[in-house]
C-alpha cells in the first residue's frame, strides 16, 4: 500500500490555514530525490537535469531543483519567462518546442538558452527570427516505426509528431555546420511514463550510436546527447519503482561500449525529467462533502478535474488514502467524484476503500508533476492553492488559490462587468 508523506495530524493543522482542495510538496522528497539522482550520474564529467517547467511549474520547487545544479527545460514563451525571473539563464535553459512561434526562439536565444530543433525547417525560421545560428545547437531525434525493449511495445514514435528522421538530422548538421555551428546536441523522446529500468540504456544506445554516425558522416562536434525525459513512477501500488542507479549504470555501460571506442568519452548526458522529479513527492489533497446512493455508491470531494485532469483525460490511476483509516478494511466500492458538469469527472471508479465518512480527508497520491500544471477553468472552477511540506515540518504557501478575480481578470480591458460583486 502507498504511504502518505504526510500525517492526518498534520494535515488538520495545514487544513486550519488552507482550507481544501490544495496541492501538497514534500520538501525532504524532493532534496533526496534530486541528490540521488545527481549521484548516480556522477560518472558522467558533464550529466545536468533540465527540470521540465512543464510538469510543474511552481518557481520555489523549481528554486529548490536548481539549488542542486538543476536547468530548465522549457517549452514555451511564459516557461521561458519564468526561468529567467529566477535567474535561470544561459546553457542552464533548454528549450525544446514544436510548431514554434519565431518570438519564443528569440527569447531564448536572447536569454542564451541552448535551442533544440523540432524540425530541419526550423534551421531557416532560427536565422530569421534571432538574425543568426547560435553557436551551439541541438536537434530532436525520431527514429519512427515502434519502440521495443525485452519486455514489450514501450510506444509508438512513428506516430509521435515530435523530431526528425535520420536523413533530416544528419542534413539539418551539415547546414548548421556550414552556418557556424560549431557544438551538437541530440535530443529525443521515444516513451513516457515507463516503469522499467531499461528503457533508458536501451534509448541511450540509440542515441550513442546515432552520435557516432553523425559525427563521421558530418564531422560535427556532439557535446552533449539530451535523453530526456520517460523515467516514470509507480502510480499503482503493486508497481515497483524504477531504480535510478541501476538505470544510471546501464547507461554507463552503453556509454563505454559506444562512444569511449570512438573517441568520444567526453560527451556530457543531459536528462529532462519532470513526473520522476516531482511526481510522488505531491499529492492533491480534498475533503468528502457528499455521498450519494443510486445504482452505484458515490463520493463527491471538494476538488475536481480542473485541479487533477490525467484520471479525466487518461483514465490514469491515481492512489487514494483516507486519512486515519489507513488500517482499516477496504470493504466499500465507491466512485470518488468532482463536482463538473462531465460524467469523466471521477478520480476513482470502482475503486475499493474503507467507509468514507463526510468530512474525511482524502490524499490522491502522486500529483506532483502534471497534476496542477494541468489544470482549467471548466465550470468556472477556480485553481487550487500550492502549499511546501517543509523538512522542519513547517508549511509554505508557494501559490495562492485562484480567486473569481482572477477568472474575470481577463475582461479588464472593458466595463462590461463592471458591476461584478467580488
Amino acid at each position: 500500500m502507498k504511504k502518505p508523506f504526510v500525517t492526518k495530524e498534520k494535515l488538520e493543522e495545514i487544513v486550519k490555514e488552507y482550507p481544501t482542495p490544495f496541492h501538497l510538496y514534500d520538501e525532504k522528497g524532493i532534496r533526496d530525490n534530486v541528490k540521488e539522482l545527481y549521484d548516480a550520474f556522477s560518472w558522467n564529467k558533464g550529466y545536468k537535469e533540465y527540470f521540465a517547467v512543464k510538469a510543474t511549474p511552481n518557481p520555489f520547487l523549481i528554486n529548490i531543483l536548481h539549488e542542486y545544479g538543476c536547468g530548465c527545460d522549457c517549452s514555451s514563451m511564459t516557461e521561458l519567462m519564468l526561468s529567467e525571473a529566477l535567474g535561470i539563464v544561459g546553457e542552464d535553459v533548454m528549450f525544446s518546442s514544436n510548431d514554434t512561434p519565431e518570438e519564443e526562439f528569440r527569447k531564448a536565444a536572447e536569454m542564451g538558452g541552448i535551442i533544440n530543433l523540432d524540425d530541419i525547417t526550423h534551421i531557416e525560421k532560427v536565422e530569421k527570427a534571432v538574425g543568426y545560428l547560435p553557436k551551439t545547437m541541438s536537434c530532436r531525434y525520431n527514429p519512427g516505426g515502434v519502440f521495443k525493449i525485452s519486455n514489450g511495445i514501450m510506444d509508438n514514435p512513428g506516430d509521435a509528431k515530435y523530431g526528425m528522421t535520420t536523413e533530416q538530422i544528419e542534413e539539418a548538421f551539415k547546414i548548421m555546420k556550414a552556418k557556424g555551428v560549431e557544438a551538437f546536441g541530440i535530443h529525443a523522446f521515444l516513451a513516457s511514463n515507463t516503469v522499467t529500468n531499461d528503457y533508458y540504456p536501451m534509448l541511450a544506445k540509440v542515441l550513442f550510436e546515432l552520435a557516432v554516425k553523425l559525427h563521421k558522416s558530418t564531422g560535427a562536434k556532439i557535446r552533449f546527447i539530451n535523453l530526456s525525459g520517460g523515467i516514470g513512477i509507480p502510480y499503482r501500488p503493486d508497481q515497483e519503482k524504477n531504480n535510478i542507479k541501476v538505470i544510471a549504470e546501464g547507461v554507463r555501460k552503453v556509454y563505454e561500449e559506444v562512444l569511449v571506442p570512438e573517441g568520444m568519452g567526453d560527451v556530457a548526458l543531459y536528462t529532462e525529467l519532470g513526473r520522476y522529479m516531482l511526481g510522488p513527492y505531491g499529492c492533491l489533497v480534498t475533503t468528502a462533502i457528499n455521498e450519494k446512493h443510486t445504482h452505484k455508491e458515490y463520493i463527491g470531494v471538494d476538488a475536481c478535474a480542473v485541479n487533477l485532469m490525467r484520471p479525466a483525460m487518461y483514465g490514469a490511476y491515481h492512489h487514494i488514502t483516507v486519512m486515519g483509516k489507513e488500517d482499516a478494511p477496504c470493504d466499500h466500492v465507491y466512485d470518488v467524484t468532482g463536482s463538473l458538469c462531465e460524467n469523466n469527472d471521477k478520480f476513482a471508479i470502482d475503486r475499493k476503500l474503507p467507509k468514507i465518512d463526510m468530512g474525511d480527508l482524502l490524499v490522491i497520491h502522486d500529483t506532483g508533476a502534471h497534476g496542477f500544471s494541468m489544470g482549467y477553468n471548466y465550470n468556472g472552477k477556480l485553481k487550487s492553492a500550492e502549499i511546501l511540506l517543509k523538512e522542519d515540518g513547517s508549511f509554505q504557501m508557494i501559490r495562492r488559490a485562484e480567486t473569481p478575480k482572477d477568472y474575470f481578470a481577463t475582461f479588464d480591458f472593458c466595463d462590461i462587468l463592471k458591476n461584478m460583486k467580488y
